[in-house]
């Protein structure tokens, strides 16, 4: 890699602490974007607007002022400068933030683009992992509780064998051959 290339990575850390959870969607802020991209944030706004016919909902929608004050409330790793912003960020989907690729269109636009991406995927092979993780549990529980039923039914038989021994039986007829 390049001199120049390397000064472009960005930490997956970096990236990971920027992706919020909004209308049940991952994304990331405008503000985080244009930190990670190096320019301003009305730069990276003017960009998007000018393109706006490239950013459909699913791909980028503006916050509302409720959206932003839970946001800003539940998040600590805001910017200053993002938190005090007398409008409201727009958030970028996956495919959203690959777009913007092609709108910033510089080299670091570039790189920091496909760093996010690989991010993404990471993350849903993380989900993936866990959502066959959570059907393994699942499985392991219903046959515990099938046990568990079938154990009790044991246990039920037993305590009534138990209360059968434990009544007096009745004296009973002798059978056999009696001897005068």
């Amino acid at each position: 890699m390049s001199k120049s290339i390397n000064n472009i990575l960005v930490p997956d850390q970096t990236v990971l602490e920027k992706i919020y959870h909004i209308r049940n969607q991952k994304v990331m802020l405008d503000s985080d974007l244009a930190i990670l991209y190096q320019v301003e944030t009305r730069v990276l706004k003017q960009s998007v607007k000018r393109n706006i016919d490239r950013f459909p909902e699913d791909f980028m929608f503006q916050l509302t002022k409720q959206e932003w004050q839970e946001l800003i409330t539940i998040c600590d790793n805001l910017s200053d400068k993002a938190k005090f912003s007398p409008s409201m960020p727009f958030a970028f989907t996956e495919q959203g933030v690959a777009m913007l690729s092609s709108v910033l269109n510089s080299e670091r636009a570039i790189h920091v683009n496909i760093a996010i991406i690989r991010i993404f995927a990471k993350l849903r092979l993380m989900i993936s992992d866990n959502t066959q993780m959570r059907l393994e549990i699942q499985k392991i529980k219903n046959t515990l509780n099938t046990q568990d039923k079938n154990m009790k039914t044991i246990f039920h038989c037993l305590d009534q064998l138990l209360e059968e021994q434990e009544q007096p039986q009745p004296e009973r007829q002798q059978i056999g051959f009696n001897l005068p």
